[in-house]
């Protein structure tokens, strides 16, 4: 790899990071309102229409990390483990669409800012609001930290730091994410929802020019795919001469279906139980803005397939690295010219923004509304909600960069792979919640903790010598025998622990309803989207 200063792609860099930059700024003025409450702060005032949402829910999943990982497993591992981010997000869509309207009516009628507010008030306490508001900061923190690591790939290729002291290479990175801690203080999730607009049209945009441009300069796409064949047999091969199983995968093996199928089930029903994902749908002004961008934002995941292409152009190309990473970094390098591998640079990086913007906004949300507001300052008014807030997202931002800084670049990765265990953990209280009071609060707390518990272990415990811990996500299914998403089956103990206990919690209690409940059945179908009229506070 060379370590050159491309000075050419590091002007437009600059510059497109400049224009990102004062957008960031300028989102307190668009729409102005009064960013002294966590509505107007932490949710935009809940008035983003269709399109904002739009590109809103596409800037917050579809992340820098995702256009740099997804490529990066297509070069190292093959369609197996790089097709698979695009067969999960497939998925989600059917779920988000019969979810997320009805915590969207929910929460506008409540004034809920966080799932765990809806939590608190679906099932009256305030353990299980604080587990579900744990889970979801904690599940953000490492999601934060992989941000950071698509905007060091890019830095790393342009040449920027490379040779110089830790603190100098560091440098860069570090003045990125504190402009990025400067306009989402002042503007709140504005700012993340108009840099959006850029960040898409960028991406759509340098996605579109190599599936067309690469392929042409490469010899075409049967070339590209005959020349990863032939990488798959020489791999393989010396896999097989070492008498070790293939490394790189075309097609899913028998042995890996259930794997695939349960990674792919569960992730996606992970992703809309991330706070960051949630507040973008809190944010709509219409409850109808969400079922009509459901049957659009598929187009995200048809970016998403070209985008792991670029893994198999890579290899077409001859691009050699030990850190799969950088593989589409380099791509862009070899066969763009410089200026426009700066375009490619730059939408890598304010990819990573967005997402880290509004992810930091989730969590301080939780942590204010739940954690601070509920245990500490109950009297605590909208003014103190916000101020809060702001300096909680400064924390968590200014946290994630010193993890990503202090430790091991895997660390994050492996952290960010048990996020996905935990988060799906919320899934009974949150999602199951949406359409039933049946299931015990108490019961759904100890559900929460047997998932947590027999998730955690399991990724600790499938390590092998020669991988860190947590590096696994899959595991032997008891019972099946199978090997599946460890999420999946801490989610399914999860759900068996919770409904034998209610079932016996309310024997033991002779009744099945009187419980403190906040929501009511038509809470769930109700469309106040009115731009006008602001949703009730939270009690």
């Amino acid at each position: 790899m060379s370590t050159s200063l491309d000075g050419v792609a590091l002007t437009v860099f600059i510059v497109l990071f400049a224009v990102v930059t004062g957008l960031g700024f300028y989102a307190a003025r668009w729409r102005r309102r009064d960013l002294s409450s966590l509505d107007q702060w932490g949710l935009g005032g809940r008035s983003f229409g269709g399109w904002v949402t739009w590109f809103l829910l596409g800037g917050d999943l579809y992340t820098a990390y995702t256009f740099i990982a997804v490529p990066g497993a297509m070069y190292a591992l093959g369609a197996v483990s790089g097709w698979f981010a695009v067969a999960y997000t497939i998925l989600v869509w059917p779920i988000v669409f019969v979810l997320m309207p009805r915590l969207w009516s929910v929460a506008h009628r409540h004034g809920y800012a966080t799932p765990a507010d809806f939590v608190r008030g679906r099932f009256d306490s305030r353990g299980l609001a604080l587990a579900v508001a744990f889970t979801g900061i904690l599940a953000l923190m490492p999601y934060i930290a992989l941000q950071l690591v698509g905007i060091q790939s890019v830095l790393q290729v342009m040449g920027l730091g490379n040779g110089a002291s830790s603190f100098v290479k560091d440098l860069p990175l570090i003045i990125a994410f504190v402009i990025l801690a400067a306009y989402t203080y002042t503007s709140g999730l504005r700012a993340p929802a108009l840099i959006a607009f850029v960040k898409d049209s960028l991406i759509y945009i340098v996605v579109l020019v190599a599936i067309i441009y690469i392929p042409i300069r490469l010899g075409g796409f049967g070339h590209i795919f005959h020349a990863v064949s032939a990488h798959a047999a020489a791999v393989n091969g010396k896999a097989a001469a070492a008498h070790k199983p293939p490394v790189f995968a075309l097609i899913p093996g028998g042995k890996t279906y259930w794997a695939y199928a349960t990674l792919a089930l569960g992730s996606a029903m992970a992703l809309f139980m991330y706070p960051h994902a949630i507040t973008g749908v809190l944010a709509s002004k219409q409850r109808e803005t969400i079922r009509r961008n459901t049957a659009f934002l598929p187009l995200y995941s048809l970016a998403l397939s070209l985008i792991a292409l670029l893994g198999y152009m890579a290899i077409a190309a001859g691009i050699k690295t030990t850190n799969p990473r950088l593989a589409a970094p380099l791509l862009f390098r070899a066969m763009f010219p410089s200026w426009f591998a700066g375009v490619a640079y730059a939408a890598v990086a304010i990819g990573a923004l967005v997402p880290a913007a509004i992810m930091s906004i989730a969590a301080a949300n939780l942590f204010t509304r739940n954690i601070y507001r509920e245990f500490f300052r109950p009297s605590a008014g909208a003014a103190e909600e916000a101020r809060v807030s702001k300096l909680v997202s400064l924390v968590v931002k200014f946290g994630a960069l010193a993890f990503v800084l202090g430790m091991n670049t895997q660390n994050a990765i492996n952290l960010q792979l048990l996020g996905g265990i935990w988060i799906l953990q919320t899934f009974p209280a949150i999602a199951v919640g949406l359409f039933t009071r049946w299931l015990h609060r108490w019961a759904l707390l100890v559900g929460w903790a047997a998932g947590m518990v027999y998730g955690t272990w399991t990724a600790y415990d499938v390590a092998t010598p020669a991988v860190h811990h947590f590096a696994g996500s899959v595991a032997k299914i008891p019972v099946l025998g199978q090997t599946g998403y460890i999420a999946l089956t801490a989610l399914v103990l999860n759900l068996v622990v919770s409904v034998v206990l209610t079932a016996g919690l309310r024997l033991v209690a002779a009744r099945t309803a009187g419980d403190p409940d906040a929501v009511r059945a038509e809470d769930f179908t109700a469309d106040l989207g009115d731009p006008g009229v602001e949703p009730a506070v939270v009690s």
